[in-house]
């Protein structure tokens, strides 16, 4: 029978778009990012595409976490957790999240103990931002909901809007906005899949998580996602 990972794996690799890994093995070790490119980047561990929960326990297994251990997490999965929000997988440059006109709008940042990364999906790769640990200033932009600094990371989920309303004027809000729902579930049930637990967070200081984080003022904040090893 043709495996049709494979047959992703392959194209996707031709058109240099992301790095994958091989259809059907276990991911490798944990392992950093390496080095920074000259151009800032720092290439993720490749994504796996043969997971061992299927869709329907993923569904089923996914409640919110809002306790978590101090245990962190490893760039493997935070590799992973990017790649499901806004990987890229398909040759043609399309992604895990449904987009209107293919516009991708979504930025995604990622916050952990020692800063701040900017996902760069075309790549599969990061990009440092900012440098420390900003969870007490998501906290506290957050109405002080402890799962933003209990947990080992959270993703921040923003929107571009000028990159839709080019094309589909006032409904772009409307369409961003639906596009950031997908990729927090895609995330979410990511999750599920790795074992970790998260909760996605819609009450925040929209300016508060925007000086918090130094985002670039077109980036909109839309949802704050704590991810970590459940609690007790």
């Amino acid at each position: 029978m043709v495996n049709w990972r494979c047959l992703v794996v392959s194209a996707v690799l031709a058109s240099g778009f992301v790095q994958t890994a091989g259809c059907g093995t276990a991911p490798a070790a944990m392992e950093a990012p390496t080095t920074a490119s000259h151009d800032g980047e720092m290439p993720l561990p490749e994504p796996n595409l043969a997971g061992s929960v299927s869709l329907e326990e993923a569904i089923a297994g996914r409640r919110s976490v809002r306790e978590f251990t101090e245990d962190p997490l490893t760039w493997r999965e935070i590799s992973q957790l990017l790649w499901a929000a806004q990987g890229v997988t398909d040759p043609r440059g399309l992604r895990a999240a449904p987009s209107a006109g293919a516009l991708y709008p979504l930025e995604v940042y990622v916050v952990l103990p020692d800063g701040v990364y900017h996902y760069l999906p075309e790549g599969h790769a990061v990009e440092a931002v900012l440098d420390g640990d900003r969870r007490d200033d998501l906290w506290e932009a957050g109405l002080r909901q402890d799962a933003l600094r209990g947990a080992a990371a959270v993703f921040v989920i923003t929107g571009v809007y000028e990159r839709t309303e080019g094309k589909y004027g006032e409904r772009a809000e409307r369409y961003v906005e639906m596009e950031a729902g997908h990729a927090a579930q895609n995330l979410l049930l990511q999750a599920v899949a790795l074992d970790l637990g998260a909760v996605p967070i819609g009450a925040f200081y929209d300016d508060q998580v925007q000086a918090a984080l130094a985002l670039p003022g077109d980036h909109r904040p839309l949802y704050l996602i704590p991810v970590g090893h459940p609690g007790p």
